[in-house]
């Protein structure tokens, strides 16, 4: 099953390719937007390796990958995430996916974020057929929760994020939360 091109009431979520780069760029380069990831704009050459490995990282599992977000009228809202759980304090199982969302800021607040997001975790157990979707922020980061929460996901727990120049807030942790595949047939 190759990436699906996937549509909400507002949203089409196509799947990133390289012609989408330049829009990663703009993106990235939005301190505000960066803010519970780096604390600063991503530099070009940044962003051109990152999207490197998100192309990478979305062949991994069919299905799964990353989704630039566009309205009706194609302005672009933001970079939607589902690949494989990867990372130093991620599950290292095929069957569980890392949900994300970094959203444009002139589109913060419309309900994009848990619009799209709802989506992908539907795509994620209905098409998939996973087994979990997890999703980590740090745990300042009252907006990303409040996606979170909206999605379905529950929380599970705090940890140490491993942060080489801490960002502020970084002393209260990184939370997890998670929705697993009995948990959203339970609530359909």
């Amino acid at each position: 099953m190759p990436q699906l091109h996937l549509r909400t009431a507002r949203l089409d979520l196509v799947p990133l390719a390289d012609e989408h780069l330049e829009l990663e760029v703009e993106l990235d380069s939005d301190p505000e937007v960066m803010r519970y990831l780096s604390g600063r704009a991503s530099t070009r050459e940044e962003v051109v390796a990152s999207h490197g490995r998100r192309m990478a990282l979305g062949r991994k599992v069919d299905g799964l990958g990353y989704w630039m977000a566009f309205t009706a009228d194609s302005a672009c809202v933001g970079l939607l995430m589902l690949p494989p759980a990867h990372g130093p304090d991620q599950p290292d199982d095929l069957t569980v996916a890392d949900l994300g969302y970094r959203i444009f800021r002139r589109h913060w607040r419309r309900g994009y974020a848990s619009e799209a997001a709802t989506e992908l975790v539907e795509h994620a157990f209905r098409t998939v057929g996973l087994r979990r979707v997890i999703a980590q922020t740090m745990a300042v980061n009252a907006g990303s929760r409040a996606v979170m929460e909206k999605v379905g996901l529950h929380y599970v727990r705090t940890f140490d994020g491993a942060w080489d120049e801490p960002l502020p807030g970084a002393e209260l942790g990184e939370v997890e939360y998670e929705l697993t595949a009995e948990e959203w047939l339970g609530r359909r």
